[in-house]
């Protein structure tokens, strides 16, 4: 009888190597082996979109259009024993041009870089370290005015570094909470450093409007820190993330809460084809937006206000 089971069970064995047949549970556990497998885990994907519309004696009025976006997300991460070291890079690029003689107008620029360090305390809680830097490639303007710049590059810059908790119930849910966090803004460029911008302490003027004292390219701050991200694949070929990062700064105005949350739903329609759309909401009281009330080009005033942009590309994709 143990002859005819060990037979059996070799004959299993070897079929099994022949044909690489596999049920859906031990694709599970082979999945589950994969993600805890120590050492390094590197990809990206790619995204590129555009859009053109062309108009020739076209009756109903309209402009030619072609816009133009791209994406770029990177990981790499590290896992051994109970140390993890997660790495993401993201950086995203868009431009449009509305009419044949029209110049091209940026519709988005960023560089978000993460870099998160962590020792397991218990099953799913790390001790952790977060770095995070963000700013943008390209000048950006107040269109339809090209010659009034209000962002360049390190104008803003943001660096952060906070410590404290990570809590890892799942490998797609994360929520990092830091109670030790600095941040510090940089304006790297002397004429919006001068005035203000993005929360720097701004020039002082005599009554003449004479320059006594340049303003601040810096503004640091000291407060908490949350950060929740979240990914799942909602459905076949849908995949949806979510990113939210809170910060207030305990130094002043504690409960003004600055809010950065992005969104992406990803739908997969062949290996090189996908659509995407991504949005992203921030609120910070320490940057000014320009108020015209009546919508004729006049900026009555400047405050805070909620900002939020959404992109919608269709196009190719490629993941690595």
């Amino acid at each position: 009888m143990k002859r005819k089971l060990a037979i059996i069970l070799t004959t299993t064995f070897l079929c099994q190597l022949t044909f690489g047949q596999t049920t859906e549970p031990e694709k599970h556990l082979r999945t589950v082996s994969a993600d805890t497998i120590n050492g390094w885990k590197k990809g990206g994907v790619i995204n590129i979109g555009l859009s053109q519309t062309s108009l020739t004696n076209w009756a109903a009025g309209g402009q030619s259009s072609f816009a133009a976006n791209g994406l770029l997300s990177l990981f790499a991460n590290y896992k051994k024993s109970s140390l993890s070291w997660d790495n993401t890079l993201d950086v995203g690029y868009g431009v449009m041009q509305q009419g044949e003689d029209a110049t091209f107008l940026k519709t988005d620029d960023k560089i978000d870089m993460v870099s998160k360090i962590g020792m397991k305390a218990t099953k799913n809680l790390y001790y952790a370290l977060l770095f995070n830097f963000k700013t943008q490639m390209a000048p950006g303007y107040n269109y339809p005015n090209d010659s009034v710049k209000i962002s360049d590059f390190l104008a803003p810059g943001y660096f952060m570094l906070a410590i404290g908790m990570d809590y890892k119930p799942k490998d797609n849910i994360s929520v990092f909470l830091a109670p030790l966090t600095a941040k510090m803004t940089m304006v790297n460029d002397q004429n919006l450093a001068n005035a203000g911008a993005f929360g720097v302490e701004k020039a002082v003027y005599d009554t003449a409007g004479v320059l006594i004292q340049n303003g601040k390219k810096t503004l640091v701050e000291f407060g908490g820190y949350l950060r929740f991200q979240y990914k799942k694949e909602i459905m076949k070929n849908i995949l949806f993330q979510t990113k939210l990062d809170l910060f207030s700064n305990y130094l002043k105005d504690p409960q003004n809460i600055v809010v950065n949350w992005e969104n992406l739903i990803s739908f997969k329609v062949n290996k090189f084809i996908s659509a995407t759309i991504t949005t992203n909401l921030i609120y910070d009281d320490k940057i000014k937006i320009a108020i015209d009330k009546n919508n004729d080009g006049i900026v009555e005033a400047k405050g805070p206000r909620t900002q939020f942009k959404e992109i919608l590309s269709i196009g190719f994709s490629y993941k690595f």
